[in-house]
């Protein structure tokens, strides 16, 4: 056991190092987001710049390749993550149909032909297996297309190949329409139509499987119908494997030693299906960490052909950090028989000793017959594992250091066009705009103080002043309570206690709604009180727009240039934006300044809070001899309602009037307030004035266009271009593109 242990310490090293190439992926989109931003900013300054050496030098900027290369190192450093991420060590089982590849399978994991199909006829299998070690009773997890994956992946490429015009855009408009002819005279191109036809003709047979969720469990009985094309006895009746993306077999393995191995069996190659030789390329580069090539001679005579060839270079090239003879291995499979005449020995050995000529390089070139379970082992499996075990680390560290080498490549590249970019805008005597601008800010400074302490002398005068917008808006809502006081009439009051069955019932119900009707009526007080507001704030304004000339600034007026204005300010000048901020949102409400005051007169209109009642009066009360006790002589009617109900409403209308006339000169001292605080902290705060000045060197251009616009502008462009140039040199030092540390 003591091999699966070194198999575990390898995965358990590999998990540190995917966490730091997930970094490094995140750090490249980064950059690569960055020179996006640069490219589209250098493209804005040709169109603005006049100067024809500056101009020269942008277009000199070239990131493109470098955007290529990070594309490229993206996919890789995807493959390289999936490779530390795994919980196995993925032998990949690769050739061409019909030599010995399923029977290899079935001999290292005890698996038959219902799990891993074989055949000798047709093509059998039908999509890419992994099989893995688990204790539990043998099944499969199985991983559908979606309609997208199967229409973008699978059908697309045989649109594109055989240029059959526009793809099915959704699955229903494939199966409405017949397939385009197809009008190549060539086999092998009419063969690959065949496949397409076979996709079309069949597609009521496992669409519905493109509906299914992933992945679905499938008991051990059932794995061959997704698996396979055909039954054990060759009728090609399954179709699923058409919708099947991938499938996962989970058993337990004969031999325990590779618990922690993963074999990963691939459908043959040499059928001629569009993307089959792309997905083999695929996983091998992202899934497989060595891979077995099994070939079977015939006993008649065999040779190294153009298929063997190019099925070595297809593995080649899915893993371009690592020679492929490092982690490749030949299995010749060795068939048998008694008579001799079918014994494929002496080609077996034929091969083997002729596959240099080809430049078929591997690791080592194994003879074993691939139906013995326990050659298969001993002679195949044990000698990969030792291999595995011994030279893995080493692949690692070549296969990332690899990926890391160009990695640096790439970032001295990215240096090479920032140090281009830093020297593209070379400062000019136009660039020395700042004494200029230094005078007419200490000029704006003089006007806009100057300006505000003025505003500030006018509204301390009117401070305690009854406010000219609130003051008539209190006396016409409390006329309006006066005439229009919401009392019913005696029929109303009689039609009211009949329904109810009751003059107090209907006394309680008039009480409520005559002191809701005279609520509402105060509503109108809030406009007023907004109105006042507003007024000292478009104060202001007219000093920022007239002695500021800050009316380039912003649009609106008031509260609404205020806002915009405020947003105008960067968020580090934090003391200039909280002044604008405060002063805009800054507001009076009818809720937040006068209800609270009147509310409580209105308790005289609340029916067990009034003083007039409907009965109980002591003059109401005398002596019943009969019953010896004192009694109400009084009985409620509507007039006695009616009468009440006035008398409520008036002293309510009469005692909020009261209290009203002590809030008249509120507004305008909650106006001095808010402006006076506006001035402390725009004017008078520490460091104020400094942030004035490096907020106006900002929109300098906007305030005194007609003096230096085209000087300010052109200096404003340089430093805008130099802060993108430096926010790519930020996402790209060293540190981000570096996981080997």
């Amino acid at each position: 056991m003591q091999r699966s242990y070194q198999i575990v310490s390898i995965i358990d090293k590999r998990r540190p190092l995917a966490r730091k190439i997930e970094n490094v992926e995140a750090n490249l989109r980064s950059i690569a987001t960055a020179l996006h931003q640069l490219e589209k900013h250098r493209d804005v300054l040709l169109a603005k710049v006049d100067d024809p050496g500056t101009k020269g030098r942008l277009r000199e900027i070239d990131c493109s390749a470098i955007q290529q290369n990070i594309d490229m190192e993206l996919v890789t450093l995807s493959n390289l993550r999936s490779r530390f991420s795994r919980d196995t060590l993925n032998v990949g089982v690769v050739g061409r149909a019909r030599q010995g590849k399923s029977r290899l399978l079935q001999s290292l994991t005890g698996l038959t032909t219902s799990e891993i199909p074989d055949g000798e006829h047709q093509h059998c299998t039908g999509v890419r297996s992994t099989i893995h070690h688990n204790h539990t009773e043998t099944h499969a997890e199985v991983w559908f297309h979606s309609e997208r994956s199967f229409l973008d992946e699978v059908i697309a490429p045989y649109y594109e190949q055989l240029r059959l015009g526009s793809r099915p855009i959704s699955i229903q408009e494939f199966a409405d329409s017949p397939l385009p002819s197809h009008l190549s005279s060539q086999a092998v191109a009419q063969s690959k139509y065949e496949h397409l036809l076979r996709y079309h003709r069949y597609l009521d047979k496992y669409r519905d499987a493109l509906l299914e969720a992933s992945p679905r469990r499938i008991p051990r009985q059932d794995i061959r119908e997704y698996v396979a094309q055909d039954t054990q006895d060759g009728q090609r009746i399954y179709f699923n494997y058409l919708a099947v993306r991938e499938v996962k077999i989970f058993c337990p393995f004969p031999n325990q030693d590779i618990s922690k191995v993963a074999l990963v069996d691939m459908p043959g190659l040499g059928d001629t299906g569009i993307g089959d030789a792309e997905r083999m390329i695929k996983t091998l580069g992202r899934d497989i960490d060595i891979v077995l090539f099994v070939r079977m001679p015939t006993a008649m005579g065999d040779f190294w052909g153009t298929e063997d060839v190019e099925l070595y270079d297809m593995a080649s090239s899915a893993l371009m950090e690592l020679p492929v003879k490092e982690w490749s291995f030949m299995v010749l499979n060795h068939v048998s028989s008694v008579s001799g005449k079918d014994d494929n020995q002496r080609n077996c050995q034929s091969l083997a000793e002729t596959r240099t000529e080809k430049h078929i390089e591997v690791v080592d070139c194994i003879t074993a017959d691939c139906a013995d379970a326990e050659e298969s082992n001993a002679h195949i499996l044990d000698r990969v594992l030792d291999y595995l075990t011994r030279r893995i680390d080493v692949l690692d560290r070549q296969y990332a250091s690899s990926c890391q080498d160009r990695l640096n490549q790439l970032q001295k590249m990215l240096k090479v066009e920032l140090d281009k970019a830093h020297d593209t805008w070379r400062q000019t005597s136009q660039d020395n705009w700042f004494p200029e601008f230094v005078r007419l800010f200490d000029k704006l400074w003089t006007d806009l103080t100057g300006g505000l302490e003025a505003l500030l002398s006018t509204l301390i005068l009117d401070r305690d002043v009854d406010d000219k917008n609130f003051k008539p808006a209190v006396e016409t809502a409390i006329q309006d309570c006066r005439t229009d006081t919401g009392i019913p009439t005696l029929q109303e009051i009689e039609r009211r206690a009949r329904k109810t069955g009751s003059y107090d019932i209907a006394y309680a119900e008039y009480l409520h709604e005559v002191r809701t009707y005279l609520s509402k009526r105060f509503l109108s007080l809030d406009t007023a009180l907004k109105e006042s507001l507003e007024a000292d704030k478009s104060k202001v304004v007219s000093v920022l727009v007239q002695e500021g000339k800050l009316g380039k600034l912003a649009d609106g007026e008031g509260s609404e240039f205020l806002k915009a204005f405020a947003e105008h300010i960067p968020d580090n000048l934090s003391g200039l934006r909280l002044g604008f901020q405060t002063l805009a949102t800054f507001d009076l409400q009818y809720r937040g300044l006068v209800q609270h005051r009147i509310r409580k007169y209105l308790d005289v209109l609340d029916p067990d809070r009034t003083p007039f009642k409907l009965r109980g009066n002591f003059i109401d009360l005398a002596f019943d001899l009969r019953s010896k006790r004192l009694v109400d002589t009084r009985k409620p009617d509507a007039e006695g309602i009616l009468k009440n109900l006035k008398l409520a409403q008036a002293e309510a209308v009469n005692n909020c009037e009261k209290e009203l006339k002590t809030l008249l000169q509120e507004p305008s001292q909650a106006g001095f307030a808010i402006v006076e605080e506006f001035v402390d902290r725009v004017l008078r705060a520490e460091g104020v004035k400094a942030e004035w000045q490096i907020f106006l060197q900002e929109v300098a251009a906007d305030v005194w266009s007609n003096e230096f616009d085209l000087t300010i502008r052109v200096a404003q462009l340089r430093g805008d271009w130099l802060k993108v140039v430096d926010q790519v040199a930020k996402a790209s030092s060293p540190e981000a593109v570096n996981f080997s540390k």
